[in-house]
């Protein structure tokens, strides 16, 4: 009876509490006193039974409560504008940091071959001092 139902726990927990008053009845029929009652081998292992459903049926209300929560969660959601979350998730943006300024950094790839692109500013710095350097070169070979 591994069962997660909460109907079949119940039916469980009602069959060992039987059994418990049964062998309790039982026990002062035959007259043995409290003290032994408690120490009685069946007795521990119906009382144990009964702890362990116990434990089981409040787990498997805390999972129905969370359920519950987490479909009202959601249908508040779906409710909600659509404005709303798109807002949310510009504020979840502003939080991180900044992909613009590192994406400026980083060299653009092609997307057909994967390889770097050279940007045509670069080339330009790049001539720009090229030219510079000529020209603060003294012309010796002349």
């Amino acid at each position: 009876m591994g069962s997660k139902h909460k109907q079949s726990r119940m039916e469980q927990k009602a069959s060992f509490e039987r059994r418990l008053e049964d062998r309790l009845s039982y026990l002062s029929k035959k007259g043995i006193e409290s003290p032994k009652i408690d120490k009685d081998v069946l007795v521990k292992k119906l009382r144990a039974d009964i702890n362990a459903v116990k434990t089981r049926l409040k787990a498997i209300a805390d999972n129905e409560k969370r359920t519950e929560d987490l479909a009202r969660i959601k249908a508040e959601k779906a409710a909600a504008p659509k404005e709303d979350q798109k807002g949310s998730k510009d504020k979840k943006s502003k939080g991180a940091p900044a992909e613009g300024k590192e994406k400026a950094d980083a060299p653009k790839k092609d997307q057909e071959s994967g390889k770097v692109k050279k940007s045509k500013e670069a080339t330009a710095e790049g001539k720009e001092k090229k030219k510079k350097k000529e020209d603060n070169t003294p012309e010796a070979t002349e």
